[in-house]
C-alpha cells in the first residue's frame, strides 16, 4: 500500500524536476556507473548501459523518416501563408552559408595553430577504408532516389528531403484540391511529434546509458593520442556556439545573447546527449518559437536547418579531421587544399543529413582532397565523444539563424525573446507544425 503511494509521488517529483536537471543527473550517474563497470570489470553493467543507450538512439531514429518527410512537406506547402516567403528562404540560406563559412574558418585556424596530428603516435597499419566513401558524384546523384521505398527503409535523409520538397511544392502548386493531402500530412506530423516527445522524456535515461557505455568501454586512456584533436573540436565548437553566435545575435539581431541561451538550452543539451539534430527537431522547433520567431516561419526554417545546417559536423570537424589525417600520414596540405576544405564544408553540409555521426561528410572531404580514407578508421573510436559537442553546435545554429532573420525582418516577438521562461516538459505535446496563425510560445 505504502509502496503504491510512494511510486506515484516519486514520479510526480521527477516530472516537476527541470529537464536540464534530469539530464545532468543522468550524465553524472552515467559517468559513475561507467567508471564502476570499467574499474570492476563488471560486464553485465557495461552491457546494460550499452542496451539503454542503443535503445534510446534507436527510438529517436525510428521517428526520422516520417518526421522529416511530413515536416518538410507541410512547411513547404504552407509557405503560401508566409509573407515574403521567397525573401525569407533566401535570407535563411544566406545565413546558413555565412555561419558555416565562419565555422570552417575557425576549424582551419585551430588546426593550423595546434597541429593536432603531430605527435599522435598512431599506427595506420591494417586500417581499411570505409566500404562506401562519400564522393561528389554519389552526393549529387544520391539526392534523387531510384526507389521511393528504399529512401525510407534505408533512412536516406537526403533523399527523403528531396521527395518531401517535391511533394510540398506540388501541394503548393495545386492549391485547394490538395488540401486533403496537406491535412493528412499535418495529422501524421503531429502524431509523430507526440510519440517522439514521449521518447524525449527518456533522454535522462539515454544520457545515462550513452555516457556510461563510453566510459566503460573506452575509458579515458583512449583520448591520449587524440588529446589535441579532441580539445580543438570542443574549443572550436565552443567558440562558434558561445562566441560567434553571441556576436551575431548582438550585432545583427540586436538582441541579448543571454536570453538566447536561456531559451535554447533545452534543445542544445538534448542534442549533446542524443547526437541527432533530427531527433531533437521537436524541441528545437519549440524553443525557436518560445524565443519569439513566428510559427509560420519557424515551421519552414527549423526542419530545413535540421537537415542542412551543420556547423559542428560539416564545418569545424571536417576541417580539423582533414588536417589531423594529413599530419598522421605525413601529407602536406597547401592553400588550395584549405580553400577546398572550406568549399566542401559550406556546400556539402546537407550530406550529413541530421543523423548521428559525421562519417559521410568526413569521407566526402577526404576523398575530395585525395587524403587516405583509411584515416576515417582512426577517428571512429572517439567519434561519439566528438559528436556530442558537434551536434549541440549544429542545433544552436539551427535556432540562431531564424532569430537573426526574424529580427532583421522586424517579425521577432521581442517580449517573448526577452522572457523565455518555463520548463521544457511543462506540456507533453509539442505545437503542431505549422500553425496557421502566430500562437503563444509553448511553455518550455
Amino acid at each position: 500500500m505504502s509502496t503504491a503511494r510512494t511510486t506515484p509521488a516519486f514520479l510526480a517529483k521527477v516530472r516537476k524536476t527541470p529537464f536540464w536537471v534530469q539530464i545532468v543527473g543522468g550524465l553524472v550517474l552515467g559517468l559513475l556507473l561507467g567508471w564502476i563497470a570499467r574499474a570492476g570489470d563488471v560486464s553485465w553493467l557495461t552491457t546494460t548501459l550499452d542496451t539503454i543507450g542503443k535503445t534510446f538512439v534507436q527510438l529517436l531514429k525510428l521517428a526520422v523518416p516520417p518526421l522529416v518527410f511530413t515536416a518538410i512537406v507541410v512547411s513547404v506547402a504552407n509557405l503560401r501563408n508566409v509573407t515574403n516567403a521567397a525573401r525569407l528562404a533566401a535570407r535563411t540560406l544566406f545565413w546558413f552559408l555565412a555561419t558555416s563559412l565562419i565555422a570552417v574558418a575557425i576549424g582551419l585556424g585551430l588546426g593550423l595553430l595546434t597541429d593536432p596530428g603531430k605527435g599522435a603516435n598512431l599506427s595506420t597499419q591494417g586500417l581499411k577504408a570505409p566500404e562506401k566513401a562519400g564522393t561528389w558524384v554519389d552526393f549529387l546523384t544520391g539526392i534523387i532516389p531510384t526507389n521511393i521505398a528504399d529512401a525510407f527503409l534505408k533512412v536516406n535523409v537526403l533523399q527523403i528531403v528531396f521527395l518531401a520538397v517535391v511533394v510540398g511544392a506540388a501541394i503548393l502548386k495545386i492549391g485547394e484540391k490538395a488540401a486533403p493531402a496537406l491535412k493528412l500530412g499535418e495529422a501524421v506530423l503531429e502524431l509523430t511529434q507526440t510519440a517522439l516527445w514521449w521518447v524525449i522524456r527518456l533522454a535522462p535515461l539515454g544520457t545515462l546509458g550513452l555516457i556510461g557505455k563510453s566510459v566503460a568501454v573506452y575509458g579515458w586512456d583512449l583520448l591520449e593520442p587524440f588529446a589535441t584533436l579532441t580539445a580543438d573540436v570542443y574549443i572550436g565548437c565552443a567558440l562558434v556556439l558561445f562566441g560567434v553566435y553571441s556576436v551575431l545575435l548582438r550585432l545583427v539581431g540586436g538582441v541579448n545573447p543571454l536570453n538566447f541561451f536561456k531559451g535554447a538550452w533545452p534543445a542544445i543539451q538534448l542534442a549533446f546527449v542524443s547526437r541527432s539534430s533530427v531527433g531533437t527537431l521537436p524541441v528545437t522547433r519549440r524553443v525557436t518559437e518560445r524565443l519569439g520567431v513566428p510559427s509560420e516561419y519557424a515551421s519552414f526554417a527549423v526542419p530545413f536547418g535540421a537537415t542542412t545546417k551543420m556547423d559542428g559536423c560539416a564545418a569545424i570537424y571536417p576541417a580539423l579531421a582533414s588536417i589531423f589525417v594529413a599530419q598522421v600520414y605525413g601529407i602536406q596540405l597547401g592553400i588550395g587544399d584549405y580553400l577546398l576544405i572550406a568549399f566542401v564544408s559550406v556546400i556539402g553540409s546537407a550530406a550529413t543529413a541530421g543523423l548521428t555521426g559525421a562519417i559521410v561528410m568526413l569521407t566526402l572531404t577526404l576523398s575530395t582532397l585525395g587524403l587516405p580514407l583509411e584515416g576515417v578508421g582512426l577517428l571512429l573510436a572517439i567519434d561519439p565523444i566528438l559528436d556530442m559537442i558537434r551536434t549541440a553546435t549544429n542545433v544552436a545554429g539551427q535556432v540562431v539563424v531564424p532569430i537573426l532573420v526574424s529580427a532583421r525582418e522586424k517579425t521577432l516577438d521581442l517580449a517573448a525573446y526577452d522572457n523565455p521562461t518555463g520548463d521544457l516538459l511543462a506540456a507533453d505535446r509539442p505545437t503542431a507544425i505549422p500553425a496557421q496563425t502566430t500562437t503563444e510560445p509553448a511553455a518550455v
